[in-house]
Protein backbone atom coordinates (compact mmCIF):
# COMPACT_ATOMS: atom_id res chain seq x y z
CA UNK A 1 0.00 0.00 0.00
CA UNK A 2 0.94 3.89 -0.72
CA UNK A 3 0.98 6.40 1.59
CA UNK A 4 -1.47 9.31 0.31
CA UNK A 5 -4.59 10.75 0.45
CA UNK A 6 -7.78 10.61 -2.16
CA UNK A 7 -9.63 12.86 -2.33
CA UNK A 8 -12.89 12.43 -3.58
CA UNK A 9 -14.15 14.09 -7.22
CA UNK A 10 -18.64 14.23 -7.16
CA UNK A 11 -17.98 14.81 -10.36
CA UNK A 12 -16.60 11.73 -11.12
CA UNK A 13 -20.32 10.26 -10.31
CA UNK A 14 -21.67 7.50 -12.82
CA UNK A 15 -24.67 5.37 -13.26
CA UNK A 16 -24.13 2.03 -12.61
CA UNK A 17 -26.74 0.08 -14.47
CA UNK A 18 -27.37 -1.76 -10.99
CA UNK A 19 -29.83 0.84 -9.80
CA UNK A 20 -27.56 2.85 -8.36
CA UNK A 21 -24.81 6.32 -8.70
CA UNK A 22 -21.21 5.35 -8.01
CA UNK A 23 -18.02 7.49 -7.03
CA UNK A 24 -14.45 5.08 -6.75
CA UNK A 25 -13.34 7.05 -4.34
CA UNK A 26 -10.61 4.47 -4.00
CA UNK A 27 -9.74 1.23 -6.42
CA UNK A 28 -6.10 1.36 -7.82
CA UNK A 29 -2.59 -0.37 -7.20
CA UNK A 30 -2.49 2.58 -3.90
CA UNK A 31 -4.11 0.15 -2.02
CA UNK A 32 -4.69 -3.27 -3.57
CA UNK A 33 -6.84 -5.21 -0.63
CA UNK A 34 -9.33 -3.10 -0.44
CA UNK A 35 -11.64 -0.69 -2.81
CA UNK A 36 -14.36 2.04 -1.45
CA UNK A 37 -16.88 3.66 -3.46
CA UNK A 38 -19.80 6.09 -2.38
CA UNK A 39 -22.98 4.75 -3.55
CA UNK A 40 -26.20 6.65 -4.15
CA UNK A 41 -29.49 5.11 -4.33
CA UNK A 42 -32.57 8.34 -5.01
CA UNK A 43 -35.56 7.86 -3.28
CA UNK A 44 -38.41 4.74 -4.37
CA UNK A 45 -35.37 3.13 -6.29
CA UNK A 46 -34.08 -0.33 -6.13
CA UNK A 47 -31.03 -2.18 -7.05
CA UNK A 48 -30.76 -5.00 -8.75
CA UNK A 49 -30.19 -8.38 -7.30
CA UNK A 50 -26.64 -9.17 -7.62
CA UNK A 51 -23.63 -10.48 -6.21
CA UNK A 52 -19.82 -10.25 -6.47
CA UNK A 53 -17.85 -13.53 -7.33
CA UNK A 54 -14.73 -13.58 -4.86
CA UNK A 55 -15.16 -10.66 -3.08
CA UNK A 56 -16.80 -9.90 0.35
CA UNK A 57 -18.56 -6.51 0.68
CA UNK A 58 -19.75 -3.96 3.26
CA UNK A 59 -22.08 -1.07 3.26
CA UNK A 60 -21.57 1.60 5.81
CA UNK A 61 -24.70 3.72 5.53
CA UNK A 62 -24.12 7.38 5.59
CA UNK A 63 -27.25 9.00 5.28
CA UNK A 64 -30.69 7.88 4.42
CA UNK A 65 -32.62 4.80 4.94
CA UNK A 66 -33.92 2.02 3.41
CA UNK A 67 -34.62 -1.84 2.98
CA UNK A 68 -31.40 -3.86 2.51
CA UNK A 69 -32.33 -7.89 1.52
CA UNK A 70 -29.04 -10.14 1.81
CA UNK A 71 -28.66 -14.05 1.05
CA UNK A 72 -31.86 -15.75 2.22
CA UNK A 73 -32.95 -13.22 4.90
CA UNK A 74 -35.76 -10.56 5.16
CA UNK A 75 -35.74 -7.17 4.76
CA UNK A 76 -33.92 -5.33 7.54
CA UNK A 77 -34.33 -1.59 7.53
CA UNK A 78 -31.19 0.98 8.02
CA UNK A 79 -29.90 4.11 8.29
CA UNK A 80 -27.06 6.14 8.80
CA UNK A 81 -24.50 4.26 10.66
CA UNK A 82 -25.53 0.89 9.76
CA UNK A 83 -23.12 -1.64 8.63
CA UNK A 84 -24.26 -4.62 6.39
CA UNK A 85 -22.15 -7.74 5.88
CA UNK A 86 -22.26 -9.11 2.92
CA UNK A 87 -20.26 -12.41 1.88
CA UNK A 88 -18.72 -13.60 -1.57
CA UNK A 89 -21.20 -15.03 -3.73
CA UNK A 90 -24.52 -13.58 -1.39
CA UNK A 91 -26.90 -11.92 -3.24
CA UNK A 92 -27.96 -8.65 -2.24
CA UNK A 93 -30.09 -5.59 -2.99
CA UNK A 94 -30.62 -2.64 -1.35
CA UNK A 95 -34.26 -0.07 -1.66
CA UNK A 96 -34.69 3.44 -0.76
CA UNK A 97 -37.60 4.18 1.34
CA UNK A 98 -37.18 7.89 2.53
CA UNK A 99 -37.50 10.69 1.11
CA UNK A 100 -34.13 11.56 0.57
CA UNK A 101 -30.92 9.82 -1.61
CA UNK A 102 -29.78 6.89 0.42
CA UNK A 103 -26.06 7.00 0.60
CA UNK A 104 -23.71 4.51 1.60
CA UNK A 105 -19.58 3.56 1.15
CA UNK A 106 -19.41 0.22 -0.28
CA UNK A 107 -16.01 -1.43 0.66
CA UNK A 108 -14.85 -4.60 -1.02
CA UNK A 109 -11.84 -7.16 -0.22
CA UNK A 110 -10.68 -8.03 -2.57
CA UNK A 111 -11.03 -4.60 -5.14
CA UNK A 112 -14.47 -4.52 -6.97
CA UNK A 113 -14.01 -5.25 -10.86
CA UNK A 114 -16.92 -5.23 -13.05
CA UNK A 115 -16.03 -9.18 -14.34
CA UNK A 116 -16.64 -10.19 -10.84
CA UNK A 117 -20.21 -8.54 -10.41
CA UNK A 118 -23.03 -10.71 -11.27
CA UNK A 119 -26.86 -10.37 -11.82
CA UNK A 120 -29.48 -12.31 -10.12
CA UNK A 121 -32.47 -13.51 -11.53
CA UNK A 122 -33.19 -16.96 -9.65
CA UNK A 123 -32.23 -18.50 -6.35
CA UNK A 124 -30.46 -21.86 -6.69
CA UNK A 125 -33.62 -23.61 -5.79
CA UNK A 126 -35.44 -22.43 -8.93
CA UNK A 127 -37.64 -19.79 -7.32
CA UNK A 128 -37.74 -16.27 -8.51
CA UNK A 129 -36.32 -13.56 -6.65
Amino acid sequence: MNACVKKTDICSEYFFDEGCHIIEVSNSGDDPYVSIARARVESGMTTKWHRLRGTSERYLIISGSGLVEIGDQGPVMVSAGDVVLIPEMCRQRISNTGPEDLIFFAVCTPPFKNSIYEECCVQETGKRI
